[in-house]
């Protein structure tokens, strides 16, 4: 199955403490480093981790994938976890920055759905293991806004309501794609003339832009201070769910198509920890353990439903954020060409001056 149907098929379905100057610290072995995304990571189950292994984890956050990759590369070597999407795992695979595993000695690797195992992007499975998979597009409040909300042409060129009131992603990794759907053209674009219509089309959208942030999407479409945002499925469902006046809130599931993606749990090449984050891995496989980060997060679990159960919460059934229309595309995040992003860092970097 191509690994489009496979994310469709799934779509359809269904107190961080400061890490600073890792290398320097002596490493003990009941420690555990680990690298996550903002508001990623339910603090309950560290406390019960650490309770049950008496392994103490270390909490750090960042908020892109190209965030991530630039920290590791510079010599960021104290970390024992990570969790990068499915385009940055290739990335990372084949240049030699991640330890293998053996998912053969996790118990717990069984409890993951069948259509999530050796996927494309780690194929034997040597790499990483499932945490969270979702999509991307754009959420507005609809108390707010007189627009039909199913458009990728209502978040690039929006109009008078929306203008000041925009937020949109710090990095390219995510807009850029969405870009391209609108635009039609095709994804990984190596064609300059290509990229400079995305360019245009970015630098025409500017000036009704508040904010290029990947942070506080949730406090600024809450505060009013912003009425439509670069999201994704889950951190909508939750911010709906969690604001009283969000109730209007809306994941559009544009009709020129949304972008998949899957994000794993890896190991950084020299991990000072790595028995401790097999550990940590086999831990968040657990059928209880893996429902409860969907029911914090708000995303699907990559878990076999039977064996989570009554584990999930049940509204994440019915959520319009999670359960994309099956005439919408959904395109799965690919690992593009040296030469491509290239053209990804020059167009951004020029809307950013």
């Amino acid at each position: 199955m191509s690994t489009k149907k496979i994310i469709r098929s799934m779509l359809y379905g269904a107190s961080a403490l400061a890490f600073t100057a890792v290398s320097s610290v002596a490493q003990a072995e009941g420690d555990l480093f680990f690298y996550n995304w903002v508001d990623y990571t339910p603090p309950e189950l560290i406390k019960q981790f650490e309770e049950e292994t008496g392994i103490k984890v270390t909490l750090d956050t960042y908020d892109s994938n190209e965030t991530l990759l630039a920290k590791l590369k510079s010599g960021a070597t104290g970390y024992d976890l990570v969790v990068p999407s499915q385009n940055f795992v290739t990335i990372m695979i084949d240049e030699g920055m991640l330890e293998t595993i053996d998912v053969s000695k996790m118990s717990n690797y069984g409890n993951v759905d069948k259509r999530w195992k050796n996927p494309p992007w780690d194929p034997e499975q040597a790499y990483s293991v499932p945490w969270q998979m979702g999509s991307t597009s754009f959420a507005v409040n609809m108390a707010e806004y007189d627009g039909e909300g199913n458009s990728l042409s209502e978040f690039f060129k929006p109009n008078d309501q929306v203008s000041g009131r925009l937020q949109v992603f710090r990095t390219p990794d995510e807009v850029i794609p969405l870009a391209l759907m609108l635009l039609g053209l095709p994804q990984c674009n190596e064609s300059p003339e290509d990229m400079k219509k995305v360019q245009a089309l970015l630098l025409e959208q500017k000036p009704h832009v508040k904010t290029y942030n990947s942070e506080t999407m949730p406090a600024n479409l809450a505060s009013g201070e912003v009425i439509m945002s670069s999201q994704w499925d889950g951190y909508t469902m939750k911010t709906r769910l969690d604001n009283s006046n969000m109730d209007k809130l809306k994941y559009v599931h544009p009709k020129e198509g949304i972008i998949g993606w899957f994000d794993s749990l890896v190991i950084p090449k020299g991990a000072p920890n790595k028995a401790n984050a097999e550990k940590f891995m086999n831990f968040m496989m657990d059928a209880k353990n893996g429902a409860e980060i969907s029911n914090f997060n708000r995303y699907a679990s990559p878990l076999d439903p039977a064996v989570v159960g009554d584990n999930l919460d049940p509204a994440l059934a019915t959520a319009p954020e999670i359960n994309i229309d099956p005439a919408v595309p959904v395109h799965f995040s690919e690992t593009c060409s040296p030469k491509s992003i290239k053209l990804y860092d020059r167009v951004w970097t020029k809307l950013l001056q």
